[in-house]
């Protein structure tokens, strides 16, 4: 994770690690010898090494003797590279677990060509090569199952490291972090006079964990810096593809793109501009008011706002090669995020909320992206039925999370399954309002008349039947039934 290198940086790196003493178990130097399997195994050991010493990357160069650390120019080109039919890079990546972020540079230096690949930090668990975890124990690279306590104190800084501590760019000068920030925004999100003094700028995104200085004077953009404030994640290394992407289809199937709209700016600077142009996206859903007929979107804004906001702080970032991505079709809009949710689906509405990524929620939180007390679900759940639109769905494909919201759809064509779940979420909604869902309720929420309750009533027998709900006194008389999510355990007290 970081930001694309200049071969003056890149010397200049090259020139420092050259100072050091000795190999240090996050670098080691090589001339020629790019043997794949040993330089995959060097990358797990380097990386585990950097998260046990503190690093944000290590390093592996090429073109450096070992022991003298005299530059001395090397033949391997990685470009070129391959193990069989597959470029070296991919193949390396394949086999890593999890695929960290690593890049290899090559450049010239004192008329030599040197490579240099620059390894991110193993972060949440130690990296493996062909399910196999390594370390350094001084120049050596060994087998992590061989060394317990190195694997002990390693679990132990994973246990208290998040995502947003780590180093996204750092060796900055303090004007290059002005550059690659929108910082005027971060001041205007929170309601903050822009400080005079460029002193003072930078003193506010140190006390918020957005950047930090080192012990040379010099600066570090973190993750949480960089996620929610830069100007274009693309600029750094591992973060570009956690950029929001919005595509729209023709149709219901993505057979045709009609656009594609990558995300450029962090999360909190972009975000309003973000669900401004996806409400733009979507179609035009005609309502009669009491005298003219109007166009509203056809998904109410706040649960788009919602469900994008959820979908940016509960993701994993982790999951490399994946972003959050919005997709929208003629039927239906598909929010996605990379990870498996922390809490089972049909438990997001009443659940309370868990998040990976504590710091990102509570940035967005205090600059009202979203709310402080939970997801917001029950927002989105209130929305789709005031607006008469069929309940959202929750699915979990993968290694990821989706939200979908359904153009409208009148009951009659509706499908068994989403009356299931809308009579299911209109229950669990009821509840965590301190009340029972009834035959009068789920009328209202699927706009029956009243002469017509008997629908109603097999709306409800048929999430009896399926599970999604239960009676919350089996022996009250028919017109005094109250219901519960199947999670609630009737008693006859109030679901308090």
């Amino acid at each position: 994770m970081t930001t694309i290198r200049a071969v003056d940086y890149l010397t200049s790196l090259v020139n420092e690690l050259r100072k050091l003493p000795k190999e240090t178990e996050w670098v080691e130097f090589k001339v020629n010898d790019a043997e794949p399997q040993e330089t995959g195994e060097y990358l797990s050991a380097l990386s585990n090494a950097a998260a046990l010493h503190g690093k944000a990357f290590a390093y592996l160069v090429w073109g450096v003797e070992d022991g003298t650390h005299d530059l001395v120019g090397t033949s391997f080109d990685p470009a070129t590279a391959k193990v069989g039919n597959e470029e070296l890079e991919n193949w390396l990546l394949r086999l890593l677990s999890p695929r960290i972020d690593f890049h290899f540079h090559c450049f010239e230096t004192g008329g030599k060509q040197v490579v240099l690949l620059e390894i991110g930090q193993a972060f949440r668990h130690p990296v493996a090569f062909q399910s196999a975890e390594w370390i350094r124990v001084g120049s050596y690279k060994k087998r992590l199952k061989e060394f317990p306590e190195k694997e002990k104190i390693l679990w132990r800084i994973f246990d208290h490291t998040p995502f947003e501590r780590l180093i996204a760019a750092e060796g900055l000068a303090a004007d290059d972090v002005l550059k690659l920030l929108e910082y005027p925004a971060y001041f205007d999100l929170l309601g903050l006079p822009l400080p005079d003094a460029k002193e003072g700028i930078l003193r506010a995104l140190v006390d918020d964990g957005m950047i930090l200085k080192a012990d040379n004077g010099t600066w570090s953009i973190t993750n949480l810096g960089a996620i929610l404030l830069a100007k274009k994640l693309g600029t750094f290394k591992g973060l570009e593809r956690k950029a929001v992407r919005v595509v729209t289809y023709k149709g219901r199937s993505r057979v045709e793109t009609l656009h594609e709209q990558p995300g450029t700016k962090g999360y909190a600077v972009g975000f309003e501009g973000l669900i401004a142009y996806i409400i733009s996206q979507v179609p035009p859903n005609e309502v009669m008011g009491k005298a003219l007929r109007k166009a509203v979107p056809m998904y109410p804004d706040l649960a788009v706002r919602e469900l994008v906001a959820n979908a940016l702080i509960h993701q994993d970032f982790l999951v490399t090669g994946a972003g959050p991505m919005v997709e929208l079709f003629e039927d239906r809009l598909e929010i996605t995020n990379p990870g498996k949710p922390l809490v089972k689906t049909e438990r997001f509405l009443d659940s309370p909320p868990k998040s990976r990524n504590e710091a990102l929620a509570s940035f967005m939180r205090r600059v009202g992206v979203c709310e402080e007390r939970g997801s917001g679900v029950d927002k989105v759940v209130f929305q789709t039925e005031y607006n008469q639109l069929p309940a959202p769905l929750f699915e979990v494909p993968e290694d990821s999370t989706r939200a979908v919201l359904f153009a409208h759809r009148a009951l009659t064509h509706m499908d068994r399954e989403d009356r299931i779940r809308a009579t299911y979420l209109h229950a669990c909604l009821r509840y965590v309002e301190r009340d029972f869902m009834t035959n009068t309720t789920l009328r209202g929420r699927f706009g029956i008349e009243p002469q017509n309750s008997a629908m109603a009533s097999r709306l409800i027998k048929e999430a009896i039947q399926a599970g999604a709900i239960c009676p919350h006194d089996p022996d009250a008389a028919p017109k005094m039934k109250k219901y519960v999510p199947f999670w609630a355990k009737p008693h006859p007290e109030s679901p308090t």
